[in-house]
């Protein structure tokens, strides 16, 4: 009979801390907390826009030419700079600077011309990409090539145009050492 009043008492013991817990009482009275302050958060910066001067076309020889009035023909290379200035903040800030609208063909047969860039310097200093922040706004000067190649033959490509009219700069952000482009989050 013992082993059953132990059982009873027990279950007894049991039940009454479940009620207890269940019922919405506390076991604890006490309270504490401890206030910090981690301070704010402050967003860096990323932009490219075109500098105050329009973009130049020179030819192979460093000329400066009026591409409105210019025919090129095989084995011409002509060259576009633009000054851009490009403002990176942040402390693991990178971003490459590449193009849009350029496109291998575009009126061209693709064997008869190359078409390349953009090739970066600040000041006459070759720059790769990714760049990296500096302190402030720096002046990159972006170059896109234009090559009617010599091997062209016949009359192939004839009074073709290329149009460099939707051309654009854009600058993305890289994960900085890595390369690659920052995933895209919704808000």
């Amino acid at each position: 009979m013992k082993n059953s009043t132990l059982v009873k008492g027990t279950a007894a013991i049991a039940v009454g801390a479940a009620l207890l817990l269940g019922g919405g009482g506390t076991l604890a009275a006490w309270n504490a907390e401890a206030t910090q302050t981690p301070g704010t958060i402050v967003a860096g910066d990323l932009n490219v826009v075109n500098a105050t001067t329009a973009g130049v076309w020179k030819d192979r020889a460093g000329a400066t030419i009026d591409i409105a009035a210019y025919k090129v023909v095989p084995g011409d290379k002509l060259t576009y700079t633009q000054d851009l200035t490009v403002t990176l903040v942040g402390d693991k800030m990178a971003a490459n600077i590449g193009t849009t609208g350029i496109t291998a063909t575009n009126g061209f047969i693709p064997a008869n011309v190359s078409v390349t860039g953009p090739a970066l310097t600040v000041g006459t200093t070759p720059v790769s990409n990714p760049l990296k922040p500096t302190g402030s706004a720096q002046t990159v000067t972006a170059t896109i090539t234009f090559e009617f190649l010599s091997t062209t033959s016949g009359r192939g490509d004839v009074t073709k145009t290329y149009n460099f009219n939707d051309v654009a700069f854009q600058l993305e952000q890289v994960v900085a050492g890595s390369g690659l482009v920052a995933p895209t989050v919704a808000p």
